[in-house]
């Protein structure tokens, strides 16, 4: 009786209850190949902390046209090849005002860097570096994240 109802509960109410996930593109910008790959990553205006350049779906674009905008607007990746598939994902807690946070799965596609420029939208609130994949992974926080950019260069030459 007792698993009749934890089958019940678990496959027709529990789903009832379940907020909509919230769901972020990410892009995962890179340049060179093999031992040369090098990862652009950002600092979050908020805290500093270095992350991908990632955002909300933004309307008329889909999933890998957000990541290139917000690729653009945070990093000045101007032009480059994004990935036609997600690279992975991961989750992080965004932080909300009154020290709330909200669990949020970031779809992560791999951008090919080809223009990056001085001047782009948030160049003043923001700023960037190229390391190894390594590296990278080392200064992010967020666990999921690390794991994608450890396993970044084995990946890269089949992304495009």
């Amino acid at each position: 009786m007792i698993e009749q109802f934890r089958h019940f509960w678990g496959d027709y109410v529990a789903p009832l209850y379940k907020r909509p996930e919230r769901l972020q593109f990410a892009a995962l910008c890179y340049r060179g190949h093999g031992a040369d790959t090098q990862i652009l990553l950002i600092t979050s205006r908020d805290t500093g902390r270095w992350v991908l350049p990632k955002g909300w779906p933004i309307k008329g674009l889909d999933s890998a046209g957000s990541a290139m905008r917000e690729a653009w607007e945070e990093a000045g990746v101007r032009a480059g090849r994004a990935s036609k598939s997600p690279l992975g994902d991961f989750v992080y807690g965004k932080a909300l005002p009154g020290d709330w946070s909200i669990p949020v799965r970031t779809l992560v596609y791999a951008v090919e860097v080809e223009q990056l420029l001085d001047d782009y939208p948030e160049v003043s609130q923001r700023r960037r570096v190229w390391v190894s994949p390594k590296e990278a992974s080392e200064m992010v926080n967020e666990p999921g994240l690390k794991d994608l950019l450890r396993g970044f260069r084995a990946k890269a030459p089949d992304l495009l």
